[in-house]
This record gives structure tokens, C-alpha cells and sequence, in this order.
């Protein structure tokens, strides 16, 4: 039996395309002592996949030739340890393929939740994402103004209503009309402005009279730089992620720091989400009650097929999706 696997081809050095991508077939992989052979049922598709392209980061490198990594929910259909067994879901760090082998003190067994897809979504890396930023680095106070860029997507969804949950005015930044009216009408936030108006900066002024106390940051760059202009003196950014700066070779910063920093008495703490991997049962407690009470609303944007896995990352780069986006690559067990 042959496994199909999606290698990075060449590393890119502008733009990410499909050409920088190739599907081989390889032989079955066979789980060794301690291992377990995982089948893939569902890839979570993020920006960071591209940075991981761009040289190390808090992961090695991904170089040409090496099956793309990704964060996956998987079925064990062959164990060699006790700790898993056959027919167990699990969340590991994967490959793009049908099939992957990992030692099975890395996999994560994971509840019998349906849909499935709700484990990579609200319940996975991205509802968790979310709620240990916000929570855990941003520390929002009802009544404060919360911002959040890349609001339409994954993790800036649940921030927002998360932090509405919480009593803070909501204001997001998306990408186009159609994006800001859904973050406002169907997420609840109180005001979205589109970053593609030439006037952003007095929209943004104008969403948030009151100033921004907690800015929740998905996209670095010329976005940044904006929000530090509003940003209310104590106030805390949240730096999770930067994708206006992953799919091109000439990356561009906020040039207004140290200085805001220093005048405003800014806190600007970046975070990866496994930081807070010893709270994660708190996250899902309190991310099931929002669910199961309707303070959260779940969206999600699945792309099928394995084969479809590199349009489904360019596309998230270009902001193509609403929701948590990922790829189904086999039917949930």
C-alpha cells in the first residue's frame, strides 16, 4: 500500500505558489517501538506553516524536500505502546500525508467530541490560541476596549467573542465590506473596519473612542504600527502572530518603537499557544460553557482533500477564509 505525502519542492522567497509544493508517493511508514502509525483525518492549516518556510522559529527550519509539517487529528490504526490503542483519536504534530508515525507520548488523546472538526477548531489550537492570548497575556477587564486584526479568521474570531463574553467592547479589522459586516452581525463584535480603506486610521480612531486597552495582534507590519497610535497608556499587545509579513521577502516593521512603548508604558508580550498547555483543561471548560451557551459561535471552513492542501494555505495567506480553516483528508472514524 503506497502513502501519499506533500513535500515542500522549493522553499519560496516571495510569494507563496503551488509550484513550491509536490505530492509524492512513499511507502507505508511502520510505527517502531514506542510508535504508533497514525491515519490523518483532519490538517490544521496556519499562517505560521509559511513562516515555518522563512527559517527557524520556535520549531526547525522547514527546508526543500521535507514533508510539510502540520498540527493534525488523527486515528491510531497500529500501536506499539500501551499508552495509545487502535481506534484512538489523537492530536499530533504530523506531516501532510495519509498516513504518519509518531511516538506515542507525542500524541494527545483526545474526547469523543462531535464533530470532529470541533477539536482543531474551537476546542484545538485555535479556541485555545485564542483564550490563553487573550486571557493569559492580553488580561482584558470588562468594560475595556479589546481590537482585534484577522478578525474574520481562526483565532481572531474567538477572540473577539471571547472578549465579549467577558463585558469588553469588541472592535475588529478585517479584510473588505462583506468580512466586517459577518464580525459584527453574525460574531457580535461592536465595530469592524476594513484595513484596505485608504482611511483606516480614522475609522479605527472613530470605532474606538475610548481608546484600545487590549490589542490582540494577528498581523504585524503597517497594522501594528496603526494600533500603537490608539493604544491607551497601560495597555497590552498581544503578539500571536504576523502574516502580512510571512509571504514576502522584503518584511516591514512598526517604526513607531521603542517610542509608544516607552511614552504610553506599553506591555507587547508575544506567546506561543503550547506555552499554556498546563491550563488547557481550564481554556476548554470555559470555551465549552461559552459554546454550549451561545456566547460562542463556531465556523469553520474545511477544504477536502489532501491534494488541496497547498491552495488551502495560500488561500488562508490571502485571507480567503472565515473561520478556522483546515484540510479533511480521511472520514472521521
Amino acid at each position: 500500500m503506497e502513502n501519499r505525502q506533500i513535500v515542500v519542492a522549493e522553499l519560496p522567497k516571495d510569494e507563496l505558489t503551488s509550484d513550491h509544493f509536490a505530492m509524492r508517493g512513499v511507502p507505508m511508514p511502520v510505527p517502531g517501538p514506542g510508535e504508533v502509525l497514525l491515519r490523518t483525518v483532519l490538517m490544521s492549516i496556519d499562517a505560521a506553516n509559511r513562516s515555518w518556510m522563512k527559517g527557524a522559529t520556535y520549531r526547525e527550519a522547514v527546508n526543500a524536500g521535507d514533508p510539510m509539517p502540520t498540527y493534525a487529528v488523527c486515528e491510531v490504526v497500529q500501536s506499539n505502546s500501551p499508552k495509545l490503542n487502535k481506534g484512538d483519536l489523537v492530536a499530533a504534530e504530523s506531516i501532510w500525508a495519509d498516513y504518519a508515525t509518531c511516538p506515542a507520548h507525542k500524541a494527545q488523546k483526545l474526547p469523543d467530541v462531535r464533530p470532529v472538526s470541533n477539536l482543531l477548531s474551537v476546542y484545538g489550537i485555535a479556541g485555545k490560541t485564542a483564550f490563553h492570548g487573550l486571557i493569559g497575556v492580553g488580561r482584558p477587564i470588562a468594560g475595556e476596549t479589546v481590537l482585534v486584526s484577522a478578525a474574520a479568521g481562526s483565532v481572531g474570531g474567538y477572540v473577539g467573542q471571547i472578549a465579549k463574553a467577558l463585558g469588553c467592547r469588541v472592535v475588529g479589522i478585517a479584510g473588505g465590506a462583506e468580512k466586517c459586516a459577518w464580525a459584527v452581525e453574525t460574531l457580535g463584535f461592536d465595530a469592524c473596519v476594513d484595513y484596505r480603506d485608504p482611511k483606516m486610521f480614522k475609522a479605527l480612531k472613530a470605532a474606538c473612542p475610548d481608546g484600545v486597552d487590549v490589542y490582540f495582534d494577528n498581523v504585524g507590519g503597517t497594522i501594528l504600527e496603526t494600533a500603537l497610535f490608539l493604544m491607551n497608556e497601560r495597555g497590552r499587545i498581544v503578539c500571536c502572530g504576523a502574516i502580512s509579513q510571512y509571504d514576502t521577502a522584503a518584511p516591514t516593521g512598526p517604526r513607531n518603537l521603542p517610542g509608544l512603548v516607552v511614552v504610553k508604558r506599553l506591555r507587547m508580550e508575544g506567546f506561543i499557544v503550547m506555552d499554556f498547555a498546563d491550563r488547557d483543561a481550564m481554556a476548554l471548560r470555559a470555551l465549552r460553557t461559552w459554546v454550549e451557551s451561545g456566547r460562542i459561535k463556531v465556523f469553520e471552513d474545511i477544504v477536502e482533500g489532501l491534494e488541496n492542501a497547498p491552495e488551502a494555505l495560500i488561500g488562508l495567506l490571502a485571507g480567503d477564509n472565515k473561520g478556522k480553516r483546515m484540510v479533511r483528508v480521511g472520514p472521521d472514524p
